[in-house]
């Protein structure tokens, strides 16, 4: 078993969290902050947007299982990445398209992908991709924000598409 580790921010971490326990391979995932300048930012610092910071996924995968390159199919699947700092209705730096990569593979892999996928869509992509720096875990009420709030308006209408277009894409592509 081959473990490697992932952040990756694409809008909300409740949506891009949600998605990524979903699928097979992926263990601990764990919403938090990146980018930013900010040490040890809090929620109501990243709101005020004065940080830097974007909100991001960090995980563990299992290359056994699921490769980084089907990773990232899965990321660009669920949100927009020619929306510079906005995902729906979540407008601001902190909802930033970001690829931190933890070494030259998934470098090499994400530019490549990148490429690939850039004639979907109608506008550039807008995707950051930047060596991981330093991660800090968001608080405790945002970690399985979906699994225990499934229930709210927002994750009715925001993250529960996200998690059944990742499932789409993931049959189509055949990922496990």
């Amino acid at each position: 078993m081959a473990q490697k580790m992932a952040t990756l921010g694409g809008g909300s971490f409740w949506s891009t969290e949600a998605v990524f326990q979903q699928v097979r391979g992926v263990r601990n995932v764990v919403p938090g902050y990146s980018g930013g300048y900010v040490q040890f930012p809090t929620y109501e610092d990243i709101c005020e947007g004065n940080t830097g910071h974007a909100e991001v996924v960090r995980f563990e995968f299992d290359t056994d299982v699921v490769s980084f390159r089907e990773l990232l199919g899965v990321f660009f699947a669920i949100h927009d990445p020619t929306s510079l700092d906005r995902q729906g209705n979540d407008i601001g730096t902190r909802y930033r398209s970001v690829i931190y990569f933890h070494d030259a593979e998934q470098q090499a892999v994400a530019n490549q992908l990148m490429r690939e996928v850039a004639n979907r869509w109608n506008a550039p992509i807008v995707t950051e991709l930047t060596a991981a720096p330093a991660f800090y875990p968001a608080e405790d009420y945002h970690h399985n924000f979906y699994k225990l709030n499934s229930h709210q308006a927002y994750c009715a209408q925001v993250v529960a598409p996200k998690i059944e277009q990742a499932r789409r894409y993931l049959v189509s592509a055949c990922v496990p």
